[in-house]
């Protein structure tokens, strides 16, 4: 079994404890791996470092690929955009001048999830460096083996020891000492709304600034003169990728009623279709990350069905699947009330929730009706309906005849409501991770 561990001031280390957390492989539910149970000592000699300067997840090979690309356009992307964060100067008074120029914020603490551990270590870690701090990374104890070799990797191009330093462990212990340390100017967080709220009350105490990326509930909005060939496919794999564990997986479809039907068969008969196995073959879905999660996506779907909504289709497992792996089949329920649980409540994974509708304030209405504002996608035609929708839709990315703009590193992301604030990708990303300071400058 593979001992990995913490990467800090340039360095590999066990924690101080001494103390190691199994990594399991969600395809068959054993442990091939461990990381090091970092606690609140581990977390200030990272800090202070920062001072001085696919088994993991399960998913099918091909989009492990593409994350790792991300990962890799993302240092390109802040690499190239590093020296172009200007500041301005302000036209202010006769005799002076004012200039507004951008600083980093010293040491940026980042907690990020187990579903998508290399795109998000690139938008976020990428983006700080970029700007001039210096980073403490505190994984998913599910998935921390990317970023440590990363962090690996960046020293060998060239980062200097300290810069960036990974550091293993629980949330509620390395994830709350990070969260409370007084040497991290700014924190970054990607995850569930409820402890999102408890890092931004931490960051509050510190009188830091916080960027948090929650959940969401995020619906497509299938119109009647919407191109369902080009749609359905779409929709379909935006609820399927990475096993519906993504924050922007598209989890409700509105459908207008003159389509309802016809739609719901087109979708019905790609589930049927789906497959699902293990992570290192290029299956429609791979496992969801631990038995936790598997069960909690089960409860809350046989909950659905026992209230009457209607299980319209379902993937298979394939044949020889391992049994202990943590495999859920997709879903798709029809007709379900806007207002179940179901079509509320995020279940991050592999379960599309299908609602009619009857006019587009209807549909709006129900869009905006959850407590999250993360994405949208709209499929219509007409286009000044595509307008309107965009405009009424209360989302931070809003997609018109397409979903997610293939992963879209070059446009600002975030959410609205409970979905969080702030934003990362763009140089919006870079901006996040930068204090502005005015000098005023008097000529005598």
């Amino acid at each position: 079994m593979t001992a990995y561990l913490n990467f800090i001031g340039g360095e590999s280390c066990q924690a101080f404890s001494g103390e190691t957390l199994e990594v399991i492989d969600p395809s068959d539910g054993l442990p091939f791996a461990t990381i090091p149970r970092s606690g609140a000592q581990d977390i200030a000699q990272a800090v202070q470092a920062a001072h001085l300067e696919c088994r993991d997840t399960g998913k099918p090979l091909a989009q492990a690929k593409v994350d790792i690309t991300a990962c890799a356009r993302y240092f390109e992307y802040y690499g190239g955009a590093a020296d172009k964060l200007h500041g301005e100067t302000i036209p202010y008074s006769a005799g002076s001048t004012v200039m507004a120029i951008r600083v980093p914020h010293g040491v940026t603490g980042h907690i990020i999830p187990w579903n998508y551990p290399a795109q998000i270590f690139g938008r976020s870690a990428g983006a700080a460096l970029a700007a001039g701090n210096a980073c403490v990374v505190k994984p998913a104890e599910d998935a921390c083996l990317t970023p440590v070799r990363m962090a690996q990797l960046a020293l060998e191009a060239g980062v200097l020891p300290g810069a960036l330093n990974v550091v293993c462990g629980l949330g509620s212990e390395a994830g709350a000492a990070l969260t409370a340390h007084p040497g991290i100017a700014h924190i970054s967080f990607t995850g569930s709304t409820e402890t999102g709220a408890m890092v931004a009350e931490a960051a509050a105490r510190r009188h830091s600034p916080a960027t948090l990326e929650l959940g969401g509930k995020s619906p497509q909005i299938v119109f009647a003169d919407a191109n369902l060939e080009r749609a359905v496919p779409v929709i379909v794999n935006a609820i399927i990728q990475n096993a519906g564990q993504t924050c922007t997986a598209g989890s409700r479809v509105l459908i207008e009623r003159p389509v309802y039907e016809r739609v719901m068969q087109m979708l019905s008969e790609r589930f049927a279709a789906l497959r699902v196995g293990p992570g290192g073959k290029d299956f429609d879905c791979g496992p969801v990350i631990n038995r936790k999660q598997r069960l909690k996506i089960q409860a809350m779907v046989d909950a659905a069905t026992a209230d009457g909504v209607r299980l319209a289709a379902q993937g298979r497992l394939v044949d020889g699947a391992p049994e202990g792996g943590h495999y859920v089949m997709p879903t798709l329920l029809g007709e379900v009330p806007a207002g179940h649980t179901i079509a509320q409540q995020e279940v991050f994974g592999p379960v599309l929730a299908a609602t009619v509708f009857d006019t587009e304030e209807e549909a709006a209405d129900i869009a905006n009706g959850t407590d999250y504002g993360l994405t949208a996608g709209v499929w219509t035609e007409n286009g000044g309906r595509q307008l309107r929708m965009a405009h009424a839709i209360e989302a931070g990315q809003v997609f018109i005849n397409n979903y997610g703009a293939g992963g879209g590193i070059e446009l600002p992301f975030g959410g609205m409501k409970h979905s969080g604030y702030g934003r990362e990708k763009a140089f919006e990303g870079l901006r996040g991770f930068t204090t502005i300071k005015t000098i005023a400058i008097q000529h005598d």
